[in-house]
């Protein structure tokens, strides 16, 4: 890859994204498939412009892909300001572990008897597929914090927490290959893996975020002290909930979106029901920093603030990802013998496994039927999928890995985008209807 045409490339997206942006939201694919389509064109399936090895650059892509996830979990978290007592919190907490404990049984057994994968490479690749992504389904998760629409708080509050209770599956992979220690009977493996690190994980990320939240607004409101740097707020609560769990060996992902639930709940405890856009409308002739040090509008402005410039952080990570995912597509990759096995995830193992996470649930066909389809596969997938070739995963199997999950991302990107924006205008119709004869 040339950094002159990667910078040229870069910036015709941005300028691109920034011109024609509400013009693409009425036409029925999204940005992200603009992204892959680039980097396809630009790549060995298009003009060969770019190349990029996904062997040669594992760490790289895996730091990227890292990053991409932390910052679009921490996001996810300060866009879901419900109690965790509410009954909406059901749905995804057995999608998250329920569906997604199932998934990866589902994809481990079809690699193994159809692929033709040892057991550990089909545990490996079940983990790699088995989380939704909170970066690519933007589109239909929460809109704003005070979004109460059942089906994006399940959609969202599942990307959010099975990006982080798919590691002990990556880890036990690893292990069955030899790669990782599970210990006696598996036993470090379900206290160290499982337990700890999911449990760890979250209350680490909880702890950090409300400490952190209260701190600045104690400071702002009784010293008028630091104002402004949001973004550094942002940036600093990500890196520090996400370090201290990695440090005590429990799980980054989980933790960095605890904090941004932890966030979000100090703003709500705060304010309360009121939707922080409100609080700041009656607000907006004062001026900025008596917005951020005033009792009543500090919270939302802190947490409105926060979330805006993680928002288009989220955005610029999620453009450089997928452009690199496009470039990646080699023709190698894109096996016939594969066709069935992503055909059987989209649309035999997500609905079977949402369908059984659900069991005893009661709730409307047509959103059920939504959470079946809308599993979309994404950057963490990616990130997992690095993450075990930098742990010794040997070669061969790596490749074959990569050739599968790169092209379930690149056929999720296309379906779920063509798809999108029909089926939650006809969700969006169909509840209209609903009300007006209500």
């Amino acid at each position: 890859m040339t950094f002159d045409t990667g910078y040229f490339l870069l910036g015709a997206l941005l300028i691109a994204v920034a011109v024609l942006g509400s013009f693409v939201k009425r036409l029925p694919f999204t940005t992200t498939m603009i992204y892959l389509a680039a980097g396809v064109i630009a790549g060995p399936l298009g003009f060969e412009l770019l190349t990029f090895d996904a062997q040669a650059h594992a760490t790289l892509l895996e730091r990227l892909a890292e990053l991409a996830v932390v910052v679009s979990l921490f996001t996810t978290g300060l866009k879901l300001r419900v109690p965790l007592r509410d009954g909406r919190w059901r749905v995804p907490l057995r999608l998250a572990f329920v569906s997604m404990t199932l998934t990866v049984g589902l994809v481990a057994a079809a690699g193994v008897y159809g692929l033709g994968l040892p057991l550990g490479a089909a545990i490996l690749l079940g983990a790699v597929l088995a989380p939704t992504d909170p970066v690519l389904a933007s589109d239909v998760q929460l809109e704003d914090p005070h979004d109460r629409d059942r089906l994006r708080f399940s959609l969202s509050g599942e990307a959010g927490l099975n990006d982080g209770t798919a590691f002990p599956f990556v880890m036990l992979g690893l292990g069955l290959l030899g790669l990782h220690d599970l210990g006696a009977g598996a036993w470090r493996w379900w206290a160290v893996d499982v337990i700890w690190a999911i449990v760890g994980g979250l209350g680490i990320g909880a702890a950090c975020g409300a400490a952190v939240g209260r701190l600045v607004l104690y400071l702002r409101r009784e010293h008028r002290e630091g104002l402004g740097g949001d973004h550094f707020i942002a940036l600093g609560l990500i890196a520090f909930s996400y370090g201290t769990a990695l440090s005590l060996h429990a799980y980054g992902f989980l933790a960095v979106f605890a904090a941004g639930l932890a966030l979000r709940a100090v703003e709500r405890h705060q304010t309360g029901d009121r939707p922080p856009e409100q609080i700041l409308d009656t607000a907006t002739a004062e001026k900025r920093d008596e917005i951020a040090t005033a009792p009543e509008t500090a919270p939302a402005h802190m947490a409105g603030a926060v979330l805006g410039f993680n928002e288009q952080m989220e955005r610029i990570l999620e453009m450089a990802l997928v452009l690199i995912i496009g470039v990646l597509l080699s023709p190698s990759y894109l096996r016939l013998g594969e066709v069935w096995f992503i055909a059987l995830l989209f649309l035999v193992i997500r609905p079977a496994a949402v369908l059984a996470g659900l069991l005893g649930r009661k709730g409307a066909a047509s959103e059920r039927g939504l959470l079946c389809w809308f599993g979309i596969r994404g950057i963490g997938s990616v990130y997992y999928l690095m993450y075990a070739a930098n742990h010794g995963l040997d070669a061969e199997t790596a490749w074959q890995l990569t050739s599968i999950t790169l092209t379930v991302i690149a056929v999720s990107i296309v379906l779920h985008g063509i798809t999108v924006t029909p089926l939650m205008n006809w969700r969006q119709q169909r509840r209209q209807r609903t009300a007006a004869r209500g």
